[in-house]
């Protein structure tokens, strides 16, 4: 049975899989597809069925031609997640949930067109509990979405995310990394590069609570989800503007670094809408 969690949603690549195994992508690979790609001597490809008897009559060399497809493949599907003290924000929404619930849908919607998932979970450093090879038995990934729903972060910061490229295959795979990206840009400017190789598609968790729906005046206790440390702060109405502005400049600031590598961010802040990722798909990745 499909968990909760699950929620299926379309996704396509934007380039031609190099994967063995059968899957529903446009390949690179030879073999029993429908895609076709040309002709080919007999002695180079022999395979009787495929012969074409128009081209072989016409032939003045009489030659014998066969007809070269390309197989549809598989492409391996990463969901690469942020596992920091600031993910473990819970305000309108909860993060971790959220990330579970992208976990799950992601691990179903690749299991029904046979492309293998895999996860990879990271704080300071990759977290080898929280590594899965990619399979297409969906079972273990449902499992680690209810591990993930129920986690709460420790106070340690994200920069395991740079760390994130040297657990990916060489083949090119699909990446959807998953964070509230509350960590230097240079850091996240750095892993793009480092995963130039795969498709990224960043998925920005925020909640409206950390900015919005924060009183204009009075005291409040806050915590630095990363560090622990504990402040009071006096929200003034001048306060409550500068920190509206500077998520607002913090928003900016991501979708051009983002925009820079050419991979349009998908931001979720009232929780998560598998309609919403399908459009996303459609609209900024061409098949």
């Amino acid at each position: 049975m499909v968990p909760e969690l699950a929620k299926e949603y379309t996704y396509q690549i934007g380039w031609r899989s190099r994967g063995r195994h059968p899957g529903r992508h446009a390949s690179s690979q030879r073999g029993l597809g429908m895609d076709f790609m040309g002709h080919a001597p007999l002695i180079s490809y022999p395979d009787p069925r495929r012969i074409d008897l128009r081209l072989t009559l016409r032939d003045p060399m009489e030659q014998v031609y066969v007809r070269i497809y390309n197989q549809r493949s598989a492409t391996p599907v990463f969901v690469a997640c942020d596992l920091s003290g600031s993910m473990g924000f819970s305000g309108h929404v909860n993060k971790m949930r959220i990330a579970a619930e992208i976990t799950a849908s992601t691990a179903q919607s690749a299991s029904r067109i046979n492309d293998p998932f895999g996860f990879i979970g990271f704080d300071n450093q990759v977290r080898d509990e929280w590594l899965t090879r990619p399979s297409v038995r969906v079972q273990a990934a449902y499992a680690l979405a209810e591990q993930l729903e129920n986690y709460r972060p420790p106070h340690v910061g994200g920069e395991g995310l740079l760390e994130v490229a040297k657990h990916l295959p060489r083949e090119r795979s699909l990446v959807l990394l998953v964070s509230d990206f509350h960590m230097p840009l240079d850091v996240i400017e750095e892993t793009l590069g480092s995963m130039m190789r795969h498709h990224v598609v960043p998925i920005v968790l925020w909640d409206v609570a950390e900015y919005k729906a924060i009183p204009e005046f009075g005291l409040t206790h806050v915590t630095d989800s990363e560090s622990g440390e504990r402040r009071t702060l006096l929200l003034r109405k001048s306060t409550h503007a500068r920190i509206q502005h500077a998520f607002a400049e913090r928003h900016a600031a991501l979708t051009a670094l983002f925009m820079r590598y050419d991979r349009p961010p998908f931001f979720i802040e009232q929780g998560f809408d598998a309609d919403a990722l399908t459009d996303y798909f459609y609209q900024f990745v061409t098949a």
